[in-house]
């Protein structure tokens, strides 16, 4: 039987954990881009992964989660997200805008725990949803102007991919009542490693990616694509997908996924500071929609009702 995700709004200690991080994930998208500077997409998202999973395999026990829903996740999360997203970024994609698009695994997300899963969206939340995807909109049509359209499409099929692996973390914690969730974070890192590795070869060239990682340790150009590879395994992936992981597991997938809405703002702001990539009047505004419909999204409290008989997920 699933564990019921809490009916209450979201506390003000967790809202506090989800604002940690949209600004590891806002920031995230620098160090992405500095990485693929230095590194080719497959290759980068395998050695992201592979830098978790080694010692993850050696010393952290396997979480009690059903295999189905750590593939999910690995799957959703780890492959089909960051494959996309390196791809599309190295094909050219803006950074701030990037971090814009892939947010469309919100709605992704509340579609998907709706249809899946049968959660009950309270007419708040979907009013706040709505308002925070009309931001999105706002920056996207400002935007769109300065991005070719392969790459947000790229974007757009990470920002499901990242939905997927949403429902396969909100199934692991509502299937498997006490599991840790950092540990399903460590754990969901192993995933992602051979096939993203599989692809480096085929597509990239078997040596490609192995020249790249020996030119960045014995050169002292290779440095900052270091630093963003840390950046993105250890506060990116292991505190913050840790932190989103238990955020997930404790409340509908409906009510947290709105919290990524704001990883734009962040990843904008940075970008304009970092790369000079300077945001218009219009995407400021979208930026303030944005928060405005998220938080809407996530502090109204619903009235509780009664479980459904079943899922449309066979658990």
């Amino acid at each position: 039987m699933l564990r019921e995700p809490h009916d209450e709004g979201v506390t003000s200690r967790d809202r506090l954990l989800g604002l940690t991080v949209v600004v590891l994930w806002g920031l995230n998208f620098l160090a992405i881009r500095i990485g693929l500077d230095h590194f080719p997409p497959f290759f980068f998202a395998a050695l992201r992964f592979a830098v978790i999973a080694v010692p993850v395999l050696v010393f952290i026990p396997r979480p009690a989660v059903r295999t189905r829903w750590l593939l999910l996740y690995g799957t959703g999360f780890g492959i089909l997200q960051f494959a996309f997203l390196f791809t599309a970024m190295r094909a050219g994609m803006p950074t701030g805008l990037a971090s814009l698009v892939l947010q469309s695994s919100a709605p992704f997300t509340v579609v998907l725990g709706a249809v899946l899963l049968r959660e009950r969206l309270r007419p708040v939340q979907v009013a706040g949803l709505a308002v925070a995807v009309l931001g999105m909109v706002v920056i996207g049509a400002d935007r769109l102007a300065h991005a070719t359209v392969l790459p947000v499409l790229l974007t757009l099929a990470g920002g499901l991919g990242w939905a997927f692996g949403n429902i396969g973390a909100r199934q692991a914690g509502a299937d498997s009542p006490g599991f840790d969730p950092l540990h399903l974070t460590l754990w969901m890192s192993v995933v992602p490693v051979l096939p993203l590795l599989a692809l480096s070869m085929a597509v990239e060239g078997p040596g490609t990616g192995f020249r790249a990682l020996g030119a960045a340790v014995t050169n002292a150009d290779g440095l900052p694509a270091l630093a963003a590879l840390a950046y993105i395994a250890i506060l990116a992936t292991v505190c913050g997908s840790g932190l989103w992981t238990y955020l997930m597991s404790r409340y509908p997938a409906g009510t947290v996924a709105p919290l990524s809405l704001l990883v734009p703002v962040v990843g904008i702001a940075a970008a304009w500071v970092v790369f000079d990539e300077e945001p218009s009047v219009a995407a400021l505004i979208g930026g303030v929609i944005v928060i405005a419909g998220a938080f809407a999204a996530t502090t109204a409290r619903r009235t509780p009702q009664p479980a459904p008989e079943r899922s449309l997920v066979q658990v």
